[in-house]
């Protein structure tokens, strides 16, 4: 027997029973039933038992009496039934131990939260050891874990390689703020962490490797949102040889078919996965990353207010740019007003004047617009809506952008109140035809919209024709996000291989054939000598974990995350060097501007 345990505490049954055993753990729970009684739960990383302290035992129950919770503790006892009093929730329910011997290995005072109390997110990361000791946070890193073994099971079966790339490098434009290390053996010079390993995984490509991944960490200098942490994630990086978007669509399929049933128990909502457009995206769900496992695609009605007496609706439809669109609510009609008050006041929000409704009810058809409205347009409103007697109609005004954009974040927010996503299906679709190019408004120049070293399609054939035109905006990449239950999970693109294509791409955005050459010299160099066509995609394992466990924030799947200021507050990170270091990396702090 273990000199600390012979059993987990999650391994003992009624089949135990009459055995000595040993534990180790947590004091999780003290409960104190009468003077001469107590029950203590004993918690490891493996589940919890019911520990049972009596005056039988004299020297055991007088110490125990001590216990703060989250003390260590190691006992020594025997292993009883709990005959029909069994607790379900827990997976030594139908046994007790009755305990000889204790031995308080630490003896915990003031802890500065209990477990099942939930403080302020600073605190907990502050205490992370503490805050990861509750068994949702386990599972969650559990989860991770298997994760990441699954993903390496598949796809070694897939003849993938594993393969590390560098974490020091060089700065490269791709979205973000880098995070820069001087240099102390070349002052004045900095590495770069990678914010991806974007350009080692194309030049593995052209080293003659088939099949890449690597479960990559990936440092960016941006701020946190809740799907988002700052600083760096992870995340799965893949890249193959001769393959196609449509070959790489189908083996991403596959992973997430074989992954999914491994790791949860959710199910998937369609496989294959649809394939939506990105101008389909904006124009049906607001945004380039839908849920779609509800349906209400926003509706385009402008067309129906060619002749009407609303001045609203017909101005619309009379200048270039603006539109009257519309959610169709299933069953919304005999919602309260304060419900269509809550739309309003969501639409404003988020930048549009407001929102109109129409409720179609048994009794009669209503809402805040009805009067401006004939009644040929409220019934080509509700043909064209396919809507039913008990449906609602939200219709939103003004320019397109806006619209969209507004009325999007309004379709979600109904789908939460109205509780129209199923938590235990994953939706997953892939965004595709991505725009190459997007017009930058404050810098009043063209830029790239998605990853600069992806392939235009019509390669060389389409640049030169958008340069003739001068409508960059009609360059589709092959570019695509595969999006699960509204969270995009990871961008890819076929690559561009070919430097003449390249200096074309780039010069678009206003590189010059130098600046490209200096920038990227290496991998225009690597191009020359004989690149194969090549794909990849990297989605983001973080965001993987979040989806598949049902949380919100994305620190709740990371073991030690940094904080929403990109702050280590448990080991205190940012923190100041030394002189030493300064001198030796020949820095100086630029005095702050008063």
């Amino acid at each position: 027997m273990s000199k600390y345990r012979s059993h987990n505490c999650n391994a003992l049954r009624a089949a135990n029973e009459g055995e000595t055993v040993r534990l180790a753990g947590w004091a999780a729970d003290i409960r104190n039933v009468s003077k001469s009684l107590m029950f203590i739960t004993v918690r490891d990383h493996y589940g919890k038992t019911q520990l049972v302290f009596s005056e039988e035992n004299a020297d055991a129950f007088e110490l125990a009496k001590t216990l703060k919770p989250e003390s260590i503790i190691i006992i020594e006892g025997e292993v009883k039934s709990r005959g029909k009093d069994i607790n379900p929730n827990m997976g030594t329910g139908e046994i007790e131990v009755i305990v000889r011997k204790l031995t308080i290995d630490s003896l915990v005072e003031n802890l500065p939260f209990q477990l099942h109390e939930n403080p302020g997110e600073d605190l907990r990361l502050k205490y992370r050891f503490i805050d990861l000791r509750r068994t949702e946070l386990q599972e969650a890193i559990k989860m991770r874990f298997k994760m990441m073994m699954e993903i390496r099971n598949f796809l070694a079966g897939k003849n993938f390689l594993e393969i590390q790339t560098p974490i020091l490098t060089a700065s490269s434009p791709e979205g973000a703020r880098d995070y820069v290390v001087p240099s102390r053996l070349y002052p004045g010079k900095f590495y770069a962490l990678p914010q991806a390993p974007q350009q080692y995984k194309q030049l593995l490509m052209c080293s003659g490797f088939d099949r890449y991944f690597q479960i990559a960490p990936c440092f960016r200098d941006e701020n946190a949102r809740a799907d988002r942490s700052p600083g760096e994630f992870y995340q799965l990086d893949m890249e193959m040889a001769f393959i196609t978007q449509d070959e790489l669509f189908v083996l991403l399929e596959e992973m997430y078919q074989y992954l999914v049933p491994k790791v949860c128990n959710k199910k998937m909502q369609q496989f294959p996965f649809p394939r939506i457009k990105f101008h389909d995206s904006m124009e049906w769900y607001g945004n380039d990353k839908p849920d779609i496992r509800y349906d209400m695609k926003m509706q385009d009605l402008t067309a129906h207010f060619g002749n009407s007496e609303f001045k609203v609706y017909k101005e619309m439809h009379d200048t270039a740019g603006k539109c009257v669109k519309a959610i169709l609510v299933k069953g919304a009609a005999n919602m309260a007003r304060k419900f269509f008050d809550n739309a309003q006041a969501v639409a404003k929000e988020n930048g549009a004047f407001g929102i109109g409704y129409i409720q179609y009810s048994e009794e009669e058809t209503k809402g805040s617009v009805v009067k401006a409205l004939s009644e040929n347009e409220l019934n080509s409103i509700k043909s064209g809506m396919n809507a039913e007697t008990g449906d609602a109609v939200l219709l939103m005004a003004g320019d397109r952008k806006t619209v969209n954009a507004a009325l999007g974040k309004v379709r979600s927010w109904v789908a939460s109140e109205m509780k129209l996503a199923d938590p235990d299906t994953l939706a997953f679709c892939w965004i595709v035809d991505f725009p190459m190019y997007e017009y930058d408004d404050e810098k009043q120049a063209w830029d790239f919209s998605h990853n600069p070293f992806s392939m235009p399609q019509g390669e060389m054939e389409a640049l030169d024709k958008a340069i003739e035109s001068g409508d960059y905006a009609a360059v589709s990449a092959y570019q695509y996000d595969i999006v699960c239950n509204g969270i995009e999970l990871s961008s890819g693109a076929i690559r561009n291989h070919r430097p003449d294509i390249m200096y074309k791409a780039f010069e678009i955005v206003g590189y010059p054939e130098e600046e490209v050459d200096r920038r990227f010299g290496h991998m225009i160099n690597a191009f020359k000598f004989g690149a194969p066509p090549h794909g990849g995609i990297a989605p983001g394992l973080d965001r993987m974990v979040m989806v598949f466990s049902d949380k919100e924030n994305i620190r709740e799947v990371i073991a030690f995350p940094l904080n929403q200021q990109a702050k280590d507050l448990m080991m205190g990170s940012p923190s100041e060097i030394t002189d030493v270091q300064w001198n030796e990396l020949g820095l100086m702090l630029q005095p702050e501007k008063k």
